[in-house]
């Protein structure tokens, strides 16, 4: 089984830019081309949240038309940026997407690794969290299907990345979901975005990682004092093989070395 992860597209309609710098709309359909071509095909794509910079309809209707390109199936789970009922409702008649309930999250039983897609927004709040009873929900999944390989997919990582501004505030929740994790060893691996960079780390008895930007990059700000920066690092996705029982194996793959440079509008002589 070879999975797919896309993150922080934060598409935005009508040929906006972000940042004024960054075409999402390009970017992604970049990106689609990309999976697209990868040989072996890709089983599965995990969106794994900020799917759009506002989370307003139109942009979700330019979210599915662009994921409907893709040649295999896509998951979504929202982010910071998302709005979970817009969210819900471009993507209803894929059947995986609770029908109600406050909460975006579920199971996708159809592969050898199982996937669970994990909602961990708190609405207008940058910060992530999983409340008592997300995290109860995850505890009956698990209990579920004790002995079956598992890969969790969430937007916000439950683990401090070292990039100090993206790291306050932390996960609410982080060292609960950590002691359940360490209670099923089933979770063979633990997805997650937000970053937009590349980051890997031993937890909770797993591995646990937050995949790149199709887009763009944040910057890579270890120092104490640290601010947010977007740049035009490489653009990519990542890749995860689970083959014979081992890994899942993580991969970056690479879309291309910089995000296309927006093109300035002529200005009258």
């Amino acid at each position: 089984m070879l999975i797919a992860q896309i993150s922080d597209l934060h598409l935005r309609a009508g040929g906006a830019l972000t940042f004024e710098r960054f075409d999402t709309a390009d970017a992604l359909g970049r990106a689609i081309d990309h999976i697209n071509n990868l040989d072996p095909l890709p089983d599965v794509t995990l969106a794994t949240g900020d799917l759009t910079d506002d989370g307003r309809p139109e942009e979700y209707q330019a979210l599915r038309a662009a994921l409907d390109r893709l040649r295999m199936p896509a998951y979504v789970i929202p982010g910071n940026h998302d709005d979970r009922d817009n969210l819900r409702q471009a993507f209803a008649d894929r059947g995986y997407l609770p029908a109600d309930g406050e909460f975006l999250h579920y199971t996708v039983e159809t592969w050898p690794l199982r996937l669970i897609g994990l909602d961990t927004v708190i609405p207008g709040e940058i910060g992530g969290g999983l409340c008592s009873e997300r995290l109860a929900w995850l505890v009956a999944r698990l209990a579920e299907q004790p002995d079956r390989p598992t890969l969790i997919f969430m937007h916000h990582p439950p683990f401090p990345t070292g990039i100090r501004y993206m790291d306050a505030p932390p996960l609410e929740g982080a060292a609960e979901l950590e002691a359940l994790i360490r209670r099923h060893a089933q979770v063979r691996q633990i997805v997650c975005g937000h970053i937009h960079r590349t980051i890997a780390v031993n937890w909770a008895g797993t591995v646990a990682a937050v995949g790149p930007s199709p887009v763009f990059q944040m910057n890579l700000a270890l120092a104490p004092g640290g601010r947010f920066k977007p740049v035009a690092e490489v653009c990519a996705i990542a890749l995860y093989l689970w083959e014979n029982g081992i890994g899942p194996i993580a991969h970056t793959s690479i879309v291309r070395e910089q995000p296309a440079r927006a093109v300035k509008a002529a200005v009258p002589a």
